[in-house]
């Protein structure tokens, strides 16, 4: 009997996401670090391909004012439930919680709109040869949304009306998405790297991690 594939579920209390905010390491972590937060500076964030939001929970964790953006109803749709019962529990996740804005919509036509100082952005990554090592979440949004094929033009918007900072969020030993500029820095880990774009709109152009 083939057993039954669990139903994704967005769940920022538990698991994963609860191991990471206990044991992450706080703003000493590389998303944390490519994203502008050290001591004294929380830049404004949006999330612009939100997915499981789990970038967006570390960082309002962090004290960030973050911004998501969701284009899929159904991820949407999964994402304000999470966040829903994550409120719920009061304490510590009502208060990360309240530092989450989810929006609806394709962010290549909302973040003209907003104003944030650091954009994330983090496409679909490209199929591994063993999909065996991608978790079953990961997969299952893929199911859901589909592949990023505009990923490079919504580095481009982001580039536009970023104040200080783009980060790509890609896989460690990916090639670069094709069309775009070098980026100013990376820091790079044993699976994921960060590729940070200063723009310095609006403020002096500063390249510190």
């Amino acid at each position: 009997m083939k057993k039954r594939t669990a139903e994704l579920r967005v769940d920022f209390v538990n698991g994963a996401v609860a191991h990471r905010l206990r044991f992450g390491g706080g703003r000493g972590q590389d998303l944390a670090k490519a994203m502008g937060l050290r001591a004294g500076k929380t830049p404004m964030i949006i999330d612009a391909t939100a997915g499981l939001g789990r970038d967006s929970f570390l960082l309002a964790s962090l004290g960030a004012q973050v911004t998501l953006i969701e284009r899929s109803e159904k991820m949407h749709a999964l994402l304000a439930d999470g966040m829903t019962r994550a409120a719920a529990e009061g304490g510590d996740f009502r208060d990360i919680i309240n530092r989450m804005t989810l929006l609806k919509g394709d962010a290549k036509d909302l973040l003209p709109e907003l104003s944030g100082e650091a954009i994330l952005i983090d496409p679909m990554h490209p199929p591994r040869k063993n999909s065996a090592l991608v978790k079953l979440d990961l997969r299952q949004v893929r199911e859901i949304v589909g592949t990023d094929d505009d990923a490079a033009d919504l580095v481009r918007v982001a580039l536009k009306y970023a104040r200080n900072r783009v980060v790509l969020k890609w896989p460690a030993k990916a090639d670069r998405i094709e069309g775009l500029e070098p980026c100013t820095h990376q820091i790079i880990g044993k699976t994921t790297r960060y590729d940070v774009f200063m723009t310095g709109l609006g403020m002096p152009k500063d390249v510190s991690i």
